[in-house]
């Protein structure tokens, strides 16, 4: 049962365009593994200015965004993402090691849709995509 679930799970995920924004390499490494054997397109970026210049040209359909980073820090980074119109109905996922009250309070100010704590699982990480744009291939998501 769990395998079939497994299936329709990856087939949901078929072709989502997935940006992972973290100035941690391994982190973004072991979210693209994740992401890539589940079927989806990454991107990956290292900071929140190199985001910036790569949302426009990547379209993602959904990103992750490290909240602790140099020079443009994930609040701001999703403060600007949402700001843009284009941009404004992209689901924007926290992601943080750091897992209080007011972290997460502070991410839905700056417009995130969701916070995931870091380490975060396969199943964490594919659950967030799943929620947000899991049935966006098919045109029936809004």
């Amino acid at each position: 049962m769990t395998a079939t679930s497994a299936m329709s799970d990856a087939h949901t995920l078929e072709g989502v365009k997935v940006m992972v924004i973290d100035d941690s390499n391994t982190i973004r490494k072991s979210a693209e593994i994740f992401l890539v054997q589940a079927g989806c397109q990454v991107v990956l970026a290292e900071d929140g200015f190199d985001a910036l210049a790569k949302i426009a040209d990547h379209g993602p359909q959904l990103i992750f965004c490290d909240i602790l980073m140099p020079r443009l820090d994930g609040y701001q980074t999703c403060a600007l993402i949402k700001k843009n119109p284009h941009f404004a109905a992209t689901p924007v996922i926290m992601l943080s090691s750091k897992d209080g009250l007011f972290d997460r309070a502070r991410g839905r100010m700056a417009g995130s849709d969701e916070y995931l704590t870091k380490p975060f699982t396969k199943e964490g990480l594919l659950g967030a995509v799943a929620r947000h744009v899991g049935t966006a291939g098919d045109g029936t998501a809004t």
